[in-house]
């Protein structure tokens, strides 16, 4: 749905917090000492609510309207302010941008050509690179010159499909961090940490007759719009500041995984 457009039957959906789920890579002191050396620690969350109805894909603006025109998600689904205070939605909703976002990867192969391209050395050393500069980034390893600059020699390593995977934009986000990130000088902090991230947001499922795994959420990028604009997941746009609906159409379950670019929380 584009901005402007508003969606009839929405209210078919209505959602509740369900406070008991703890996600443990926000609970995980490792994992928080490395959001804390990346400028993500204090800014980023994730909460999970129970909805009612079978949800099926193609209700998805629909559905993304529902939840955040519903009163619980209204007073419940938490935000950074722009003073960097933690605050609730608390606005009504009158449309929304819903994105869907591939998630196929059932392992971390995708990024196996890193080492194939000397990005990442033996060891797993990041390899290094000339300071260079792209809008609030610093560019000083080929790692983040392969995320960042298209023009760069080995940027077509991950062809477009791949870089429009779940998977890949976490690893991406993580990556890139806050304000004042630290970057890592060996990958495995980035690849364990998206991970985890990733295999505790999805569901899977195994098909009865092929014994495959399958992964059966819908992840959508999500922003809302109120009278005035933009005011999810932020007021002021930001590649950093994302929010992913994700959804598990067996639990019933729409968790949101939320980040807003700036200076870490401590």
């Amino acid at each position: 749905m584009s901005p402007g457009d508003e969606r009839s039957g929405a209210a078919a959906f209505t959602f509740s917090l369900l406070p008991e789920r703890a996600f443990s890579f926000l609970g995980s002191r490792d994992t928080r000492e490395l959001l804390i050396k990346w400028s993500m620690n204090g800014r980023i969350t994730a909460q999970a609510f129970r909805y009612d109805q079978y949800f099926q894909p193609y209700q998805r603006d629909d559905f993304v309207l529902a939840f955040f025109q519903d009163p619980n998600v209204i007073s419940r689904l938490k935000l950074l302010s722009c003073s960097g205070q933690w605050t609730t939605l608390g606005t009504k909703v009158k449309t929304i941008k819903a994105e869907d976002i591939p998630c196929t990867q059932l392992s971390m192969s995708l990024f196996d050509c890193l080492y194939k391209e000397n990005i990442v050395r033996e060891g797993g050393c990041i390899t290094k690179c000339l300071d260079e500069y792209m809008d609030d980034f610093t560019i000083s390893d080929e790692l983040r010159k392969v995320l960042l600059l298209e023009d760069s020699e080995k940027f077509d390593i991950f062809s477009p499909s791949d870089r429009e995977e779940f998977l890949f934009l976490l690893f991406k986000h993580l990556c890139l961090g806050g304000a004042v990130c630290q970057f890592e000088d060996t990958i495995d902090p980035y690849l364990e940490t998206t991970k985890s991230i990733y295999k505790e947001l999805l569901s899977v499922q195994k098909d009865p007759e092929t014994k495959q795994i399958n992964i059966i959420s819908s992840v959508f990028k999500v922003s809302a719009y109120d009278e005035t604009g933009l005011c999810y997941p932020s007021v002021t746009p930001h590649g950093q500041t994302f929010s992913y609906l994700i959804v598990d159409p067996l639990k019933r379950h729409a968790t949101v995984l939320y980040h807003c670019f700036g200076g870490g929380i401590f």
